[in-house]
């Protein structure tokens, strides 16, 4: 489980002294494996533990899990009395030596600049047109070819599978850590808890679906795309899978699209791409009409049809529901969104309620969804 080799050489460097080094292996929990580390000094013997967690199951699946884990066991092991302390963080890298990456008191990340528009430009624009454009189309068709082509990959892993529709409810950074940003008297504790039972019943349900797990983005929503220009000469290197460009009328450009903030992981759900991107075509209509029609009732027509048909995917409206709920509650929070006004929120939850209560998901319905009170 553990690099001996790249552990000896840490010792070595971090102990200048070190005549002997034994490392032996104490045994093996659920949870993960210790081994101790004997050495001899010129200041005589020396031991310490070194600990690794298992790569599947109890969240500790990536390994920024595990990197978690440990790095809150260094910062709070001394802070309690009687408790042995932590020396260090270590991470393997990728040419097998030992890296420490204890001791920060923040992190961050550094990544390339994003240029281009993001798409909510669109869907704000989408309020003063009769009917899509023919770059509105190409950009919904773009789009699910790009996650038609992503969710292709799978992988064969329940716990993975299970890890994500657990996070879709519980996780810190959706449905009930959404719904703990709320200010008070927004939404009552009772009715978040509604929902939370509802999507616990529905975690049930979709349990047995873990073959659909694949690869996915994990927040598929306007703000992470951004559309650009760009020379129709497209590079033959890519790092993403190829889609389908949007001609500009013979203008030697193309419509492309780059996207921003990868998250909660490589694998999941193909619902929680697609509910991200079309929670927006009913938020946004339901924020201008207070009901699903117009070019957002076309659009979301268009995303799911075009996506079923590139996929053959017909199950996913089966499974798109507690999805769903952990984005209402995104766009219904006034935190992110304070130009919500209380009678719009009422139908978006009145939506979320009508999904949930609902076998399948179906577009026909949306706006009974919306109109029928779960007071």
């Amino acid at each position: 489980m553990i690099n001996e080799k790249a552990i000896t050489a840490y010792i070595r460097k971090e102990f200048k002294d070190v005549t002997h080094i034994e490392i032996t292996k104490l045994g093996e929990g659920v949870q993960g494996a210790g081994f101790l580390i004997d050495m001899e000094t010129k200041a005589g013997r020396k031991a310490y533990v070194i600990k690794g967690l298992f790569p599947e199951g109890l969240g500790h699946d990536h390994p920024s899990d595990r990197a978690g884990v440990f790095l809150l066991d260094f910062d709070e092991f001394e802070n309690l009395p009687k408790h042995v302390k932590a020396v260090d963080v270590l991470s393997e890298m990728p040419d097998g030596s030992i890296k420490s990456i204890s001791g920060g008191k923040e992190y961050y990340l550094l990544m390339e600049r994003a240029e281009g528009r993001h798409y909510f430009n669109d869907l704000v624009a989408f309020a003063g047109k009769e009917k899509l454009d023919d770059t509105d189309i190409e950009k919904i068709k773009t789009m699910t070819s790009y996650l038609a082509e992503i969710h292709s990959v799978k992988k064969e892993s329940r716990h993975l599978y299970w890890r994500k529709i657990r996070d879709t409810v519980g996780h810190g950074e959706c449905l009930m850590g959404v719904f703990d940003t709320y200010p008070d008297g927004i939404v009552s504790y009772e009715k978040m808890a509604a929902i939370e039972k509802k999507c616990i019943d529905w975690r049930a349900k979709l349990k047995p679906k873990f073959k659909r797990l694949c690869r996915i983005h994990g927040d598929f929503h306007p703000g992470n795309i951004w559309f650009k220009a760009v020379s129709s000469q497209r590079s033959a290197v890519s790092d993403t899978p190829p889609i389908p460009p949007v001609d500009k009328g013979g203008q030697g450009e193309v419509i492309d699209f780059i996207l921003l903030d990868r998250s909660r992981g490589p694998w999941g759900e193909a619902a929680d791409d697609v509910t991200a991107m079309t929670i927006n075509y009913i938020f946004f209509s339901i924020n201008n009409y207070g009901e699903m029609r117009g070019v957002y009732l076309e659009a979301l027509k268009l995303f799911y049809d075009e996506y079923i048909k590139k996929t053959g995917d017909a199950e996913l409206l089966e499974v798109v529901a507690p999805f769903y709920a952990f984005r209402g509650a995104v766009v219904a929070n006034p935190v992110f969104y304070p130009e919500v006004t209380p009678e719009n929120r009422r139908r978006i939850f009145n939506f979320v309620h009508g999904v949930l209560d609902d076998e399948s998901f179906r577009i026909e319905k949306v706006n009974g969804y919306i109109e029928t009170s779960n007071e």
